[in-house]
């Protein structure tokens, strides 16, 4: 299933996500690198080489994290503010469009209920918490040295918050399945929801996709006790939407 807008409008410009969207894609650009060569082959694996390089020097490690020492060569910061950085940093093109898309569907009210600064807050509490799911979930010797980057931990807190806040909101969603590909309106609470349990169904199952299931389970219940905690900004009320 994917997002492909919502019918939530909101009452204050959306700063702080327009910025956090910003950002992912210029580390992105800084991630591949300026190319020095004009030949199209040369190019692509420069990019190619760039990306990785920056994985391993600004991903969060787990056995980084854990034993405070760097296995990586030169990396950003020394860990554990990798648990940061990393949250700037993607594996792909797709990786960032797809986090992108979700933060920029589902952070814009979730940061006007909040308040910019809060939602700041909200969002890098939800992402280093995400990693650190990660973290302590990474009990292989691979699993422990495999960098973790992404935005997706803070944008599953984005979602909990948004299902608490939202949850009859309409969301029209591109639903694939085989052959069958159709555009259906659905329930904020039911597209979260499935997402949810999607990522549940596949830690149970032991999926090795390469997804960080742990983080995005980690950033949502961070989000569901964060979203209560921080309160509403001055004069924030909801919006009747949705079904």
């Amino acid at each position: 299933m994917i997002p492909v807008r919502d019918d939530n409008p909101v009452d204050r410009t959306p700063l702080v996500t327009y910025a956090l969207v910003f950002a992912n894609v210029l580390t992105f650009l800084w991630q591949i690198g300026l190319p020095d060569t004009l030949a199209a082959q040369d190019v692509l694996h420069a990019m190619r080489r760039h990306l990785e390089l920056s994985v391993l020097r600004g991903g969060a490690i787990p056995y980084e994290i854990l034993t405070l020492h760097d296995v990586s060569p030169k990396d950003i910061v020394p860990p554990p503010f990798t648990v940061f950085t990393s949250m700037f940093l993607h594996g792909g093109p797709l990786h960032l469009a797809f986090n992108m898309l979700f933060l920029w569907i589902f952070g814009n009210n979730v940061e006007d209920a909040l308040g910019r600064v809060r939602f700041l807050v909200f969002y890098a509490i939800c992402g280093i918490v995400a990693a650190l799911g990660q973290v302590v979930f990474s009990l292989t010797p691979e699993a422990q040295l495999a960098p973790m980057v992404g935005a997706s931990g803070a944008i599953a807190g984005v979602l909990a918050a948004y299902l608490l806040l939202f949850p009859r909101a309409r969301v029209l969603t591109l639903v694939i399945v085989f052959v069958f590909v159709r555009l259906v309106p659905l329930p904020a609470g039911w597209f979260i929801g499935i997402w949810f349990a999607g990522q549940i169904l596949a830690v149970l199952l032991g999926a090795n996709t390469g997804v960080a299931f742990f983080a995005h389970i980690g950033g949502f219940l961070a989000g569901l006790v964060l979203i209560r905690a921080l309160g509403r900004r001055p004069g924030w009320r909801p919006r009747r939407t949705g079904w």
